[in-house]
This record gives structure tokens, C-alpha cells and sequence, in this order.
């Protein structure tokens, strides 16, 4: 194969490889602003898993969907009129919730291990009566007890302190501004049934940089291959003129 052979086929895959990359990164973006929605989480309740000020991603998700352990956004008019709320669901409908005994949440006589609450803190400052949640209902709590306005504020309404899960409308993957990445799985509640399986996030996440690295690897094999020839092309100069 001549040089200009090989450099058309260069040129070529070049533009083969932007085109396939621009392709992988406008996907990977238009998959996210399809699946996702950006939420900025305004109070400590959830700390510190997320902070006050916390800019996290939440999957577009069906509140049918939504289980055990799972940080949900969602609105209630009882609760905050006109405002998201992000608490995490320890309790679905017909399971009956408590605390504490040993210290621990209490879900069905079952003793909830919680990682996920500030180190050393309690995991309920008050005692929960026991409560069965009715069916199509879910019972949340913030992971920062003490401070947080959740179920354990509304249990004299008339739902108990529970929420529809008509009400949810998408479900927390990560924490992206500062960068904490993906929420750590609740593993406490694995014993009470299957927990909810992560978001494309990752997967997109792969799309856009293999994308831009394609892009990136494409463009510059133009100028690369440009100052390649140019090199060539001198050292021929130079051969040529040594001949005597």
C-alpha cells in the first residue's frame, strides 16, 4: 500500500471515528436528559449522604417502582406546599415500621442496619409507635434524624406520616455537585425483599467518553498525520541532496 494510500484510509477511519464518537456523546447526553432531572437539595435532613446545597441526579422513575432503601424525590402538599422533598424510603405499603429496639429501626420485626446515618448518631431521636403502612403508601425518613421534618413529623395525619407513591417522581442515583458519585446500595433492607437496581447512569457516563475520546483520537489524526508527512518528506530532501 502507497503512502497515499495509507493516508487516505487514515483519513478515512478519521472521519469514521468522529462521526461514530459524536453519535456515542450527543447519545449518552440526550439518554441523561431523557432518564435524569437535576435536583439542588436545600436542607441537612439527608446529611451525610447529601448535604445541604448537594446537587444530585434523580432517575425519572414511576412511584410502582420506587423500594425499600431507595432516596426519592417527591411532593406533598401536606408536607411542603409547592416543593420537592428528597427522604429515603425505609417502609413500602403493609409492612409495619417502628423504633427503636436496640437502638435500631424496627421494619417488620426485623432490625434495619443504617451505614448510611452520621457516625454515632441514633437512629430515631424519638420513639415510633408501631405503624402499618396502608397499601400504595410509603414511609420515609431522612438519614440526618435529628433535624429531619420526614414521616415521624406527620404521624397524627390522617395517612399516618406516610405518602402516595403517586406522589414520587424520581429516585436519587448520585450526588454530582461536589462530586460524591453514585449512592452506596442500602444493604440493611436486602433481608426484607430485592432492592432496587441502580440507573443507566454508568453505562451513559461510558457512552460519553468513549464518544469523546473517538472525537478527540479522530480530529487529531489530521494534524498529526499532516506534521508526519511534512517529517517524511524533508527527511527525503535531505537523502536526496546527500547524493552525490
Amino acid at each position: 500500500m502507497t503512502g497515499e494510500s495509507r493516508q487516505g484510509l487514515g483519513q478515512r477511519l478519521s472521519g469514521v471515528a468522529v462521526a461514530l464518537g459524536l453519535v456515542l456523546f450527543l447519545g449518552g447526553f440526550g439518554w441523561a436528559a431523557v432518564s435524569y432531572r437535576p435536583y439542588t437539595v436545600p436542607t441537612s435532613s439527608m446529611t451525610p449522604t447529601i448535604d445541604v446545597g448537594d446537587r444530585v441526579l434523580a432517575q425519572k422513575v414511576d412511584g410502582s417502582e420506587v423500594k425499600r432503601g431507595d432516596v426519592v424525590v417527591f411532593e406533598d402538599r401536606s408536607w411542603v406546599a409547592g416543593s420537592k422533598v428528597v427522604k429515603r424510603v425505609v417502609a413500602v405499603g403493609g409492612d409495619t415500621v417502628s423504633c427503636c429496639t436496640d437502638g435500631k429501626l424496627t421494619v417488620n420485626g426485623k432490625q434495619i442496619d443504617e451505614p448510611y446515618l452520621p457516625k454515632g448518631s441514633l437512629a430515631e431521636t424519638k420513639t415510633i409507635p408501631t405503624v402499618t403502612v396502608p397499601q400504595g403508601r410509603l414511609f420515609l425518613l431522612g438519614d440526618e434524624r435529628q433535624g429531619s421534618l420526614d414521616s415521624t413529623a406527620h404521624l397524627t395525619d390522617a395517612a399516618k406520616g406516610t405518602v402516595s407513591r403517586d406522589a414520587v417522581t424520581a429516585r436519587v442515583d448520585a450526588v454530582i455537585w461536589p462530586w460524591k458519585g453514585p449512592l452506596k446500595r442500602p444493604t440493611g433492607f436486602q433481608t426484607l425483599g430485592a432492592l432496587s437496581q441502580p440507573g443507566p447512569l454508568s453505562t451513559i457516563e461510558l457512552l460519553i467518553v468513549a464518544g469523546a475520546v473517538l472525537v478527540l483520537a479522530g480530529g487529531a489524526y489530521g494534524p498529526i498525520a499532516g506534521r508526519m508527512s511534512r517529517s517524511r518528506a524533508r527527511t527525503a530532501r535531505t537523502e536526496t541532496a546527500g547524493v552525490r
